[in-house]
């Protein structure tokens, strides 16, 4: 879809939630239009139309996909009030190591991977555009006085990075008790 695209249509909502739930059981790599419309209930025609070319569908999902992880891990880590970075990590940690999750951590990993080897086109801006949702996201959790001082970001930065390679091993390796033994050791680090 263009930037300055109308608002969409019911239909056109519709087929992208479809399509999200599509790509969320089969990924997003070897999206073909054909089988896509198939399971959905449309066509490869109906679906150039509303998003205007493959890519537009790709970037209608992705940036539909970045708005529902965006949404689980803020309430993931609010849990009631913040209560500073650390804390509001584990909870995270928690919420990411759910099997339930596992489908969009996936989307969202494979995603990320693509917009580094390919960052052109639908991929664009992806993964760096998911690092300053979670730097932000993370902010969000941190008091005032530690989210604005001097070690702020990089505390943020390291928690980011925890959870993010804690996250790509849980999908690699399926050993949750491991990782989250790491993941509390780290945050242990962070408390200090």
């Amino acid at each position: 879809m263009s930037k300055d695209a109308p608002t969409p249509s019911a239909r056109q909502n519709e087929l992208l939630e479809a399509a999200y739930r599509y790509a969320l059981a089969h990924g997003l790599a070897d999206l073909s239009l054909r089988p896509l419309a198939e399971a959905i209930g449309s066509s490869p025609r109906v679906l150039l139309f509303l998003f205007e070319s493959k890519d537009g569908l790709l970037r209608a999902l992705l940036a539909r996909a970045r708005a529902d992880e965006l949404a689980l891990l803020d309430r993931a880590g609010r849990h009631g009030q913040p209560t500073g970075l650390a804390p509001a990590v584990a909870r995270v940690w928690t919420w990411l190591a759910a099997k339930e999750h596992r489908p969009l951590l996936r989307l969202w990993a494979e995603a990320y991977t693509r917009s580094l080897v390919q960052p052109d086109g639908a991929w664009a801006g992806f993964a760096r555009a998911t690092v300053e949702d979670w730097l932000g996201v993370l902010a969000g959790f941190q008091p005032p006085s530690e989210r604005d001082g001097a070690d702020g970001a990089v505390r943020r930065t390291l928690a980011l990075a925890v959870l993010r390679g804690a996250l790509l091993d849980l999908l690699a390796t399926d050993d949750e008790k491991r990782i989250t033994e790491a993941v509390e050791h780290q945050l242990a680090l962070l408390r200090d």
